[in-house]
């Protein structure tokens, strides 16, 4: 079933994911805050000057941007997606956000008449380019069937979780078990590189056992080759584990281990890495170690 589909926020991760789309003969309408990349007019997207204008042409519009007040711009925004909306329309946040402005950013959508689903994602931009993601949706049954075609052009474990804001709480509990597991296997690869061990042979052992993740596969990878480009900015996964911190202190909650990772981000950025891939978490624990997973022991 071809959808009528508005896709704003063409990044990293945005691209692709309105690429597949594209190519799953869904008509996608497409703005971004710089150019609409040419990759996706030459398949047959159609450029938009303004939120509005996709909601104006669009059934159902995608929001892919970095953060929360990212999400209230291109909604509420004078050119914005609310602007362009009118009723039986649906709009879907596929952005990482907190979950309490996405109760408030949906009841004033609804309050137009529209539908809107919260949808984050996990697999990075691996799973992006290859239409792998985990989409973790909250929102109306109904309405989750309505665009349930359109998520499965995207990615391949989705999930409605619950209700509105229950699929942004989903994707904060990922980002904690993420980060979590990126500090282990940079301490894992660290501990085995200083010892003398071979890191690349370490991890191609571990990646048979228990200890097997796709972090390990793909994050331990880029640890070993110093490949710290984007990928999935630590900026960004600071910003998650701020939501995540936040909501502890609401919720009464020790997560401690989620507290250290965040300031081993920080000491990243400290260097200058806001921008490097998170798996550049490694850095920070090389400068504690005064060691490189890549030097000799």
């Amino acid at each position: 079933m071809s959808l009528n589909i508005g896709f704003i926020g063409l990044g990293i991760m945005g691209t692709p994911m309105a690429g597949h789309l594209i190519q799953a003969g869904h008509t996608v309408f497409l703005h971004s805050r710089g150019a609409v990349p040419q990759e996706l007019t030459r398949a047959g997207g159609t450029a938009c000057a303004s939120g509005k204008e996709v909601a104006q042409h669009a059934d159902i519009v995608i929001i892919m941007v970095p953060d929360t007040p990212d999400v209230g711009k291109v909604l509420f925004a004078e050119d914005g997606v609310a602007a362009g909306l009118s009723k039986g329309k649906v709009v879907v946040d596929m952005s990482s956000i907190s979950p309490v402005e996405t109760k408030e950013y949906a009841q004033k959508v609804e309050a137009l008449g529209c539908d809107y689903l919260d949808a984050p994602v996990s697999g990075g931009d691996v799973g992006a380019k290859n239409a792998t993601l985990s989409i973790m949706c909250g929102g109306k049954p109904a309405v989750f069937d309505r665009v349930k075609p359109a998520f499965e052009a995207m990615g391949k474990n989705i999930t409605l979780v619950g209700g509105t804001g229950d699929g942004q709480t989903c994707k904060v509990a990922n980002q904690i078990v993420v980060a979590l597991t990126i500090n282990a296997v940079a301490e894992g690869l660290l501990f085995a590189a200083k010892a003398g061990a071979d890191p690349a042979k370490v991890r191609q052992a571990l990646l048979g056992g228990l200890a097997t993740s796709r972090i390990l596969e793909v994050l331990g990878e880029r640890m070993i080759k110093r490949t710290v480009e984007p990928g999935f900015r630590i900026a960004l996964h600071q910003k998650d584990l701020n939501l995540a911190l936040t909501a502890a202190r609401q919720l009464g909650l020790a997560l401690p281990a989620t507290g250290t990772a965040q300031q081993l981000f920080s000491a990243c950025v400290s260097h200058g890495g806001a921008a490097w891939d998170h798996s550049g978490m490694v850095r920070a624990l090389e400068k504690l170690s005064n060691f490189e997973i890549r030097q000799k022991a």
